[in-house]
């Protein structure tokens, strides 16, 4: 800028040089003086530096959905029962990469209710909350070390709801339906923390294989009622189970005797991650994250499993239709059944098939 300053000040005084042609001796020397002046002043002003812009290293994403969904009966010979669901939906990610350091972290936050006529009273449908951080150097194109964190929970007390008894012609009213459900879940009861160092390989944009030799796994059960039913190991004054033998409500659960277990164990092993995400026309998202657990120090050859899948197709700009499942196995998790009174080791699985309303918010931070 500053040349393009200097240029026309020289063509300025060539012109006024040339007006001043043929002219008389003082006005010459009065445009002489003109441009010398100005040619003075540009000399003493001080060049401007423009700054480049900053790098950017943060971009933050998040979409939110909102589902409802109504079933009502009127005179149907089929039969039915009215019922209403809402369910919520919270997709976040904030990534930061700089150089070959890189740090991505995610959120997933589910949370819905259900209502339905024949149990006349609100249930909890859905409550999850996974948190997953990982801290990255790239070493090769495809091959990076990493530190990864995740964090897995819920809000809120689940519940399940048998038929309360009451006489042949009567229908449970909500009090007896609540006096009659089981407590299956809770506010870190369970809760899972794990912290893993390893190695990172990303074939392409859309797959990472992520395996971590030295993983520390922490399962929390904070209400002692439940800390039985999801393996928590016996306290060491009351190892002896002939001495202390666990007892049973009538809903077979350990209520009496939790305060036997403790509220937290702990397990060194090795931890396979594998995530698959991939957008189709910026309409058709896919997100699947399978996570492999083995504990070095109990039963390595049995692995825990957490498989969790999100299909997510935007079929305008505020509308969608979301499909998402989970999945788990975990043989110190004993699930209370009417066949299994006693509990047993099996597959877990929940899905949801919902539409809704969907919003998603980007921008990028300096």
């Amino acid at each position: 800028m500053r040349r393009i300053l200097e240029y026309s000040l020289v063509i300025l005084a060539m012109s006024f040089s040339m007006m001043a042609y043929g002219q008389d001796d003082k006005t010459k020397k009065d445009a002489q003086a003109a441009a010398a002046e100005a040619a003075q002043v540009l000399a003493d002003t001080p060049e401007v530096v423009v700054a480049p812009p900053k790098p950017v290293y943060w971009t933050n994403t998040l979409t939110t959905t909102v589902n409802f969904a109504q079933t009502s009966f009127t005179s149907w010979a089929a039969g039915g029962n009215n019922n209403y669901t809402l369910n919520s939906i919270i997709r976040g990610d904030a990534n930061w990469a700089r150089e070959k350091k890189y740090w991505n972290n995610h959120l997933e936050f589910d949370y819905g209710f259900l209502y339905s006529q024949d149990k006349p009273i609100i249930q909890k449908s859905v409550d999850r909350t996974f948190i997953t951080s990982t801290w990255g150097y790239k070493v090769k194109e495809k091959l990076n070390y990493t530190a990864n964190f995740t964090f897995l929970n819920q809000t809120t007390n689940g519940w399940v709801y048998p038929t309360p008894a009451v006489q042949a012609d009567e229908e449970p009213t909500p009090k007896q339906w609540k006096d009659a459900r089981v407590l299956k879940s809770g506010f870190f009861s369970p809760a899972y923390v794990t912290l893993g160092v390893g190695v990172a390989w990303v074939p392409t944009k859309w797959l990472t294989v992520n395996f971590a030799p030295l993983t520390g796994s922490t399962t929390i059960v904070g209400n002692e009622k439940l800390r039985k039913n999801y393996g928590m190991a016996r306290k060491s004054k009351f190892e002896d189970a002939a001495l202390y033998p666990d007892q049973k409500d009538e809903n077979g659960v350990y209520f009496i005797t939790g305060n036997y277990y403790k509220p937290l164990t702990f397990a060194l092993g090795a931890q396979l991650t594998t995530n698959v995400k991939f957008n189709i026309n910026d309409k058709f998202n896919v997100n699947s994250n399978l996570i492999l657990f083995s504990n070095y120090l109990k039963n390595p050859q049995n692995f825990r499993v957490n498989w969790d899948n999100t299909i997510l197709w935007k079929l305008s700009k505020l509308f969608s239709l979301n499909l998402t499942t989970n999945l788990i196995y975990d043989d110190t998790i004993l699930v209370v059944e009417e066949d299994f009174p006693n509990g047993h080791r099996t597959v877990q699985l929940k899905e949801f098939l919902q539409f809704g309303f969907t919003y998603s918010f980007t921008n990028k931070k300096k």
